[in-house]
């Protein structure tokens, strides 16, 4: 993806008139990014959901381990959104003619006839109606069909729930959405190797059309997405753990270091699932019984990264396509970005399909995800770092809470 990188920058700044022509390429690579959107969202959350085998110990800590991740949630969203607020990284850039997000344009705003998308004094009440319109589906195929997530993660909740209620009868229907979910996540490796191809064409439509100025507007969004994990990672990872607990920032800081080498180098959570549980159980002392329950889930549905991508995304967007973020707005993006990285998969670039989800989910152009892709990796292994750091964090407090975990003689 680097070399596409590179070669649509070339190609965009000596030949702009081929290079416009050449944009469905990459329109066509943002429709294959469009077309697991669906899929992924409900299979995740239906694996993640019944993936959760312990009944007894779910009853005792599920409650308290989901209010914690979703707490932590939000107050990263609202960090990043503070950060990207001051910071402005798609400032000075302006781009219209989008295409692609239409069909949801009506949860938050309306697009105009040019493609580009703008909101009114009032949207803010019909935004909320409709989102809430959008929750609870009449049909779920239809749904589907129109790319409603809330309402498709909504049915998939109850679904998984209703099938891990009746036990046995339930197995074969588990079994059968578990392959079809490494179906789709093999679908999209597949789709993963066409980026370049997709990032060459985007970039060289970019810069064509936009100038050499898109550059500094990137550089800007790559500095936010950082300084905002960053920010995330002190303020509600170390900071109240270390309080809560008692355990010393340095070996909290120590353990977090040796996970992030793998989650620098993976981009995936999954993948680094195995080396957060060692680190958590032999190095920090954590419970087993606690890892084995909150960091599995952690890994599925605590997404501090996550919360920091679509916060600093959104105003992203918002900037160089022209829209105004208004508080209530700001607010159902919070509320269906948590719903959202509840189907995140753990694999690398898994983001990008969820971005483009996000923004097609109110109204926003999800074009830029192409731009996005071709250094979403290096954004990634942020991302990353910090959802697993905020699995270890939250597994430190629960197990704390339930009086399983003792810092007496930790250095």
């Amino acid at each position: 993806m680097a070399v596409g990188f590179a070669l649509g920058v070339l190609l965009g700044l000596l030949f702009p008139a081929f290079s416009i022509k050449t944009k469905v390429v990459g329109d066509i690579y943002l429709n294959l990014i469009k077309l697991l959107i669906v899929p992924v969202v409900f299979c995740a959350v239906f694996c993640g959901i019944t993936g959760i085998k312990d009944s007894s110990l779910l009853r005792k800590i599920g409650l308290r381990t989901l209010a914690l991740y979703v707490l932590m949630f939000v107050v990263s969203s609202f960090i990043a959104l503070f950060i990207a607020f001051l910071i402005k990284p798609g400032r000075g850039l302006v781009m219209a003619g989008a295409v692609g997000a239409a069909s949801a344009a009506g949860a938050a705003g309306a697009v105009s006839a040019t493609g580009a998308a703008t909101y009114s004094g009032a949207m803010a009440d019909f935004s909320v109606t409709s989102f809430l319109m959008q929750i609870v589906p009449t049909n779920i195929f239809s749904a589907m069909a129109s790319g409603s997530t809330i309402g498709i993660i909504l049915f998939t909740l109850v679904f998984a729930i209703a099938v891990v209620a009746i036990g046995e009868k339930g197995r074969p229907v588990v079994v059968f959405m578990n392959s079809l979910s490494a179906a789709f996540f093999k679908m999209l490796e597949y789709f993963m190797e066409l980026s370049p191809i997709g990032v060459l064409s985007l970039i060289a439509y970019s810069v064509a059309t936009y100038g050499a100025g898109i550059f500094s507007s990137i550089a800007r969004y790559i500095l936010c997405c950082y300084i905002s994990c960053i920010a995330v990672f002190f303020l509600v990872m170390v900071l109240p753990t270390c309080l809560y607990t008692g355990i010393s920032p340095k070996r909290l800081l120590k353990a977090c270091g040796k996970v992030s080498l793998v989650t620098l180098s993976t981009t995936s959570s999954a993948a680094t699932l195995p080396t957060t549980i060692s680190v958590s159980v032999n190095d920090l002392g954590a419970p087993e019984s606690i890892s084995g329950f909150t960091l599995p889930l952690g890994c599925t549905i605590n997404m501090c990264g996550g919360a920091c991508s679509f916060a600093c995304l959104a105003v992203f967007a918002s900037e160089i396509y022209g829209f105004n973020l208004s508080f209530p707005t700001i607010l159902l993006m919070v509320g269906s970005a948590t719903l959202i990285n509840m189907a995140a998969p753990g694999i690398p670039g898994g983001g990008v399909v969820l971005g483009a989800s996000f923004l097609s989910l109110f109204g926003l152009p999800f074009d830029i995800m192409g731009i996005i892709s071709g250094f979403y990796r290096l954004l990634d292994m942020a991302f990353t770092t910090i959802n697993v750091e905020g699995d270890i964090s939250a597994n430190l407090i629960i197990s704390k809470s339930v009086g399983m975990y003792k810092t007496s003689g930790r250095k």
